[in-house]
């Protein structure tokens, strides 16, 4: 039968259970925590839970930092989960600075600025952040319409030798600049179809996100709030549907501002965060861009914890048997 595990297809026997595949990747003797289906598998549960087809096992290991945790975008591993942007710093330098600060692996380039290249006068933004460090992440922003995007993406993929890994997105309106989801789905349709990744820019939308997984994109990315705006994740409901529903990664996408917010996106089971003007904005880019890291790393190790549950009323944390009356 075929089970994912850390996003990779593998194929079992019927009655296989947690400890059989636990055993069989090596991992029987070493400190690891085992998600199953989005939901912790405490360990003395994992020879008598089955695994049934399509059931979808994360396996990490269990130590401090997360940095050990990784996942999976178009088949390649990342142990990072903050992407980050390169637009709005005050210069290149300042960009270099905080993208290493923030421990990203995936860093976005808007292809139609003239910063990374075209014009012979200005540093080329892919001299510091080269494709053998990084992965490259062309984004369509400023396209509002699929024609536009799918231009964009062709044209990227030309710029950078064959590179399939775009990040789509079509705006609707200026003001706003929240999805134009009809122009969107058709723009993804169209790039799928011509062997693009797909990494989708969208609204919190469950019923639309299944859409766009369904289309073939690699990873779906709702929006926590309007682009820019740093209000934070506004629906976390609607987050966590599109999460518990989903066969890709998700990561939230637009509206951080700081890094309590980027720990909520992970804490709702997000597994990433990709995010621009909430570090480019800060009084100081290059600190804000570590506390980032430190958002996810915390938020991701807390959605793996598993929080306790909210109580309406006060729970003592200490026995009341035996006091002094």
């Amino acid at each position: 039968m075929n089970v994912y595990v850390n996003g990779e297809t593998k194929q079992y026997a019927e009655k296989t259970t947690v400890a059989d595949i636990v055993s069989d990747l090596g991992l029987a003797n070493k400190r690891i925590a085992v998600e199953l289906n989005k939901e912790i598998l405490p360990f003395d549960q994992y020879a008598q839970t089955g695994i049934k087809t399509e059931d979808r096992l994360e396996i990490v290991q269990a130590i401090g930092g997360g940095q050990e945790d990784s996942f999976t975008i178009a088949g390649k591993h990342y142990k990072s989960r903050l992407l980050v942007g390169t637009g709005k710093y005050k210069d290149m330098q300042e960009t270099q600075l905080a993208i290493e600060a923030s421990g990203a692996e995936i860093v976005t380039v808007a292809i139609r600025r003239t910063n990374i290249g075209q014009n012979p006068n200005e540093a080329n933004l892919l001299d510091i952040i080269s494709p053998d460090k990084y992965t490259i992440l062309p984004n369509t922003a400023g396209c509002f319409t699929a024609d536009d995007a799918v231009r964009t993406c062709r044209l990227a993929r030309e710029l950078l030798n064959g590179h399939k890994l775009v990040k789509l997105e079509v705006l609707a309106d200026q003001k706003t600049l929240l999805p134009e989801i009809v122009e969107t789905l058709a723009a993804a349709a169209l790039l799928v179809k011509d062997g693009f990744d797909v990494m989708v820019y969208t609204n919190d939308d469950p019923i639309i996100a299944k859409r766009l997984e369904e289309l073939g994109c690699v990873a779906v990315m709702p929006l926590a709030a309007p682009i820019g705006s740093g209000l934070g994740v506004q629906n976390p409901y609607n987050i966590l549907t599109i999460v518990e529903n989903a066969k890709v990664p998700i990561l939230v996408d637009a509206g951080v501002g700081t890094a309590s917010d980027a720990a909520v996106a992970m804490e709702l089971g997000c597994d990433g965060v990709l995010m621009n003007t909430a570090i480019a904005a800060a009084r100081n880019p290059v600190l804000m861009a570590s506390a980032m890291k430190k958002g996810i790393q915390a938020g991701r190790e807390a959605f793996l914890a598993g929080r306790m549950p909210r109580k309406r009323f006060a729970s003592a944390s200490s026995p009341l048997d035996g006091l002094i009356g």
